[in-house]
């Protein structure tokens, strides 16, 4: 039976709880180009779109409606029954997976109900409205608050822990990724050298399915659900 299982979750899973991929068909992420709202020029040069963008997206959040769907919750009882280790890495800025009672869970691109100052580098939890009047919780100062969220030409979060837990882990999945931002996308590729089993779970296949040994198509929360219990029946 597996001992460590690391688990790395995309866009698809949050998907299913009604929460926009980062880039719909039309190269826009919900009516905004990516540079604009994504990256730290954006927000040096407009900070107030940056703002009005990610506000908005977390009142989406809070708003009631969003919830954590079955694939979520299956994986936070992977967590709690599993007799080993569960790790929990996320490309999702939400916190669905938290609220779906999941607690090893490393956000490698940030969390949206956090803000960062760029004074202190404090890390705070914001619920509310932020912009650029808000001051930081930690030392003051006000105006240096921007959202905790890693943008393009930003280095992903937790590196380090990710790889060491990828290098000896035993099972390896990727749920709901397109396998075509690294280095997550490259994840599978350090987990097999390590003799891990890799499984894919998707709507379809993504860009890097054929380093996977197994693949299994359909929505998450209904994919997620019957791996788990097969896992756990194991």
């Amino acid at each position: 039976m597996s001992r460590s299982i690391v688990i790395l979750t995309g866009a698809g899973i949050s998907a299913e709880s009604g929460i926009a991929t980062f880039r719909d068909s039309d190269g826009l992420w919900e009516n905004h180009r990516p540079e604009d709202v994504a990256t730290p020029e954006a927000f040096e040069a407009d900070p107030d779109l940056v703002h009005r963008f990610y506000n908005a997206r977390r009142r989406q959040l809070l708003d009631g409606v969003v919830a954590p769907n079955a694939g979520h919750i299956a994986l936070a009882r992977l967590e709690n029954e599993f007799d080993g280790e569960v790790l929990l890495v996320t490309q999702n800025i939400d916190d669905l997976h938290e609220r779906a009672g999941s607690t090893r869970v490393l956000h490698m691109h940030g969390e949206l109900l956090s803000s960062r100052c760029s004074v202190c580098e404090a890390v705070s939890e914001l619920r509310g409205d932020v912009d650029g009047t808000t001051r930081c919780p930690v030392c003051g100062a006000e105006g240096g608050m921007r959202p905790h969220v890693v943008w393009f030409g930003e280095i992903p979060l937790y590196m380090q822990e990710i790889f060491t837990a990828l290098e000896r882990c035993d099972v390896f999945a990727a749920i709901g990724t397109s396998g075509n931002v690294y280095p997550a996308a490259g994840f599978v590729a350090v987990a097999r050298e390590a003799g891990a089993h890799t499984v894919e779970l998707n709507l379809e296949p993504s860009w890097v399915n054929t380093d996977f040994e197994e693949t299994r198509l359909g929505p998450a929360g209904t994919s997620v659900p019957q791996w788990v219990d097969e896992l756990l029946k194991s």
